[in-house]
């Protein structure tokens, strides 16, 4: 990948369907994501033409998917087909993979196998949706692997559109996904790059100070438009958090082309606008070198 040719690098994407047509999510859960963010409509693109979206922009994109089969039922898209498929497009895309906590050992296995036989750069875990505190220590020996790994693990945080406004949120626990007990992980894993994804509503006060006290806990901006960040956010990530905030849209239910125009009209300093739009994440994903 050549970074120096990039406009950006968005750290936040969702495969949403696979080769075959299997979905991520179930269409409940998946319906009710699209009416959060107003996408009803929107197509579930393939990692190949998320290659192309990207690539015509001259951006880069970290793609994954969510393994929640054992709180949800649903069997996941495969994070081989992702590997592969972004291995196809490495001018454009970073492979994170996803591992359901619950798997144990077995999962262990998967993350040392993903990173070093398919190339895999990252985990994503979504506490809420695989429905498990960040703090379990059941969770433990996979943080293990993926810190040995030298890999950044990015967590879900705050409130989440998927189950919102399904019955009983789908079964979905919003306190899963409160970033404090991503503290937890960060001191017991002191070496673990560590990415809070999204303003963190209604923790947001709480995600800054993670950020801000663990030397190696960053913090994404995608899921939400920017004119919508809250103004602490802001200000933090003009100033103490310059270095580890990270542009991220959350495509394909907000495209970056949406997020960008938003962003444009933020108040950020124009030093720290290229930090935030690539270069962090390029160091952090081990794309440029300091």
């Amino acid at each position: 990948m050549d970074v120096s040719s990039l406009t950006a690098i968005d750290v936040h994407t969702h495969a949403e369907i696979s080769k075959d047509g299997h979905a991520s999510l179930s269409p409940e859960l998946l319906g009710a994501s699209a009416a959060y963010f107003k996408a009803h409509g929107h197509r579930q693109p393939t990692i190949e033409e998320m290659a192309a979206h990207y690539r015509e922009r001259r951006m880069a994109a970290v793609v994954f998917t969510v393994d929640a089969e054992h709180a949800t039922g649903h069997p996941r898209i495969p994070n081989e087909e992702i590997a592969e498929s972004c291995a196809a497009h490495a001018d454009v895309l970073v492979p994170f993979a996803s591992i359901d906590p619950h798997k144990g050992r077995a999962g262990v296995r998967e993350a040392r196998r993903l990173v070093t036989e398919y190339g895999v750069r990252g985990f994503k875990f979504h506490p809420s949706l695989q429905g498990f505190s960040p703090d379990d220590r059941m969770a433990y020996p996979l943080y293990e692997a993926i810190e040995e790994l030298g890999v950044p693990a990015l967590f879900h945080t705050g409130q989440t559109g998927i189950g919102a406004g399904v019955p009983g949120g789908g079964g979905i626990r919003l306190k899963h996904s409160d970033p404090m007990l991503v503290d937890d992980v960060a001191v017991d894993f002191p070496e673990l790059r560590i990415i809070l994804a999204h303003p963190s509503f209604p923790w947001q006060d709480e995600a800054l100070a993670v950020a801000t006290h663990k030397p190696h806990v960053y913090i994404d901006l995608s899921g939400w438009s920017p004119k919508y960040f809250p103004p602490q956010l802001v200000r933090y990530a003009n100033t103490l958090l310059k270095d580890k905030v990270l542009f991220g849209s959350d495509y394909p239910v907000i495209t970056p082309d949406r997020w960008l125009a938003d962003f444009a009209g933020l108040d950020i300093k124009p030093e720290v606008r290229p930090r935030i739009l690539k270069d962090n994440a390029a160091r952090l994903l081990g794309l440029l070198k300091d």
